[in-house]
């Protein structure tokens, strides 16, 4: 994949350098905090792995954010192909955040996220990007609102892939953008 740069950020692939961050933000009880898992390191250097993999071969993915001032990985933001039919049809592209605690607050998940919506409808053409999250998870349903974002209130779900001993956890929001609604915000902000 080609890099992605912001103002203050470089949107790239996984390196070998990223795994201890990558393992802190999969553990981490306060990022995880919406997550009935958490991924020990073997878990969480596979799932690297994958998503390096999928990034090189698609040309996008959950990629690594860093701060290029720095060169300090805080996480990832990226897109990726939503893996819950049949709630929404195979092709539809997702897009995802999770950063390690001491850089939230900063703008960097808007930021990067507004440079992946781009890509996506740009570079890639989707007519439509969705987000979703635990129904009372409000840090990130505030980003996704920042992003233009609308709640499909007809199409929250109960997440497949959320095990019943976590019924807490089960019941999503989604949100939709559609390319024509992103350029015409794109357009009022000029």
């Amino acid at each position: 994949m080609r890099p992605i740069r912001t103002g203050r950020l470089i949107l790239r692939n996984w390196e070998e350098r990223d795994r201890e961050l990558f393992f802190r933000i999969n553990s981490d009880d306060t990022v995880m905090e919406f997550f009935p898992f958490r991924r020990d390191r073997a878990r969480s250097d596979a799932m690297m792995d994958k998503l390096r993999d999928e990034a090189a071969s698609l040309g996008y993915g959950f990629t690594a954010v860093e701060v290029a001032e720095s060169g300090a990985c805080i996480g990832f933001v990226g897109l990726h192909d939503a893996e819950i039919e049949p709630l929404v049809p195979a092709g539809t592209l997702e897009i995802g955040w999770r950063l390690a605690p001491e850089f939230w607050g900063h703008g960097y998940v808007t930021e990067a996220a507004e440079a992946m919506l781009r890509f996506g409808f740009e570079e890639l053409g989707k007519p439509e990007i969705i987000s979703f999250a635990v129904w009372n998870n409000d840090r990130s349903t505030a980003v996704m609102r920042r992003l233009g974002m609308t709640r499909d209130i007809e199409a929250d779900f109960d997440h497949p892939s959320v095990p019943d001993t976590h019924p807490e956890l089960k019941r999503h929001v989604l949100y939709r953008l559609s390319r024509q609604d992103w350029q015409a915000r794109k357009k009022a902000a000029e």
